[in-house]
């Protein structure tokens, strides 16, 4: 896997440009804040952002993929601010869960997500190495 960062842009903080690699690719469906039972445990962000990051991990080990194997992450949350707000508390959620490997990621607003009480929703593609 090579990051893609191109010379004189800033590096990037969380994530990066952009990814190569080759490999056996595995695509994750969106990830709620939900638990194995399809229970909510919390209404809150950050709280729903560690759940739905162990559930994509957790998909990810059903293909023999670890979070480092992720070239590529969507985050659909329901508010900007809250994301925000939550932003020290997912940091650490994310480099608990995924550790400190950063791909490419997009964070898009979106005005519900087909759970009502989901506040973030993840999808990432992965690529194991060969």
């Amino acid at each position: 896997m090579k990051i893609l960062q191109p010379p004189g842009w800033p590096q990037p903080r969380g994530y990066s440009n952009g990814v190569a690699a080759r490999g056996r690719q595995v695509f994750v469906a969106g990830q709620v804040g939900w638990d194995e039972q399809c229970r909510f445990q919390t209404d809150d962000f950050a709280g729903q952002t560690r759940q739905a990051l162990k559930n994509v991990v957790a998909v990810l080990a059903e293909a023999g993929a670890k979070p480092e194997h992720i070239v590529r992450m969507t985050w659909y949350v329901t508010s900007k601010a809250e994301y925000l707000a939550a932003g020290k508390a997912v940091g650490a959620a994310y480099r608990e869960i995924v550790g400190r490997h950063f791909p490419p990621m997009t964070a898009v607003q979106v005005s519900a997500l087909i759970e009502d009480r989901a506040k973030v929703e993840i999808e990432v593609t992965a690529v194991i190495p060969e």
